[in-house]
């Protein structure tokens, strides 16, 4: 049975041999990485954009210009996803989409 002196010196070998391998992987891969980026001619700019043109992203997120408003109480919606409660409430009361309209 081995002792905790033992164990601790093992462990402390085993993360140095860790640490060793990770930086050497790494190495080789960034090698790689930089023979396939020269191959192809491509920059660290080109890596940072998306494959559709960087286009979707974009918008992804952004906020939308509200399409209606209450007027009593100023809460809007832009017209995206799920009515509103005040708004489905002014629905069933038989008010137009179009009197909230901005």
């Amino acid at each position: 049975m081995s002792s905790l002196q033992d164990l601790l010196a093992k462990r402390a070998a085993l993360e140095q041999e860790i640490e060793v391998t990770q930086k050497r992987e790494r190495q080789d891969a960034i090698t790689k990485v930089k023979a396939l980026m020269s191959e192809y001619g491509l920059s660290v700019a080109d890596l940072s954009t998306k494959s559709t043109g960087g286009k979707a992203g974009a918008t992804k997120g952004a906020k939308v210009a509200p399409k209606y408003r209450n007027a009593a109480t100023g809460d809007t919606w832009s017209g995206r996803g799920l009515q509103p409660k005040w708004l489905k409430a002014a629905l069933a009361s038989g008010k137009k989409i179009s009197d909230f309209a901005i």
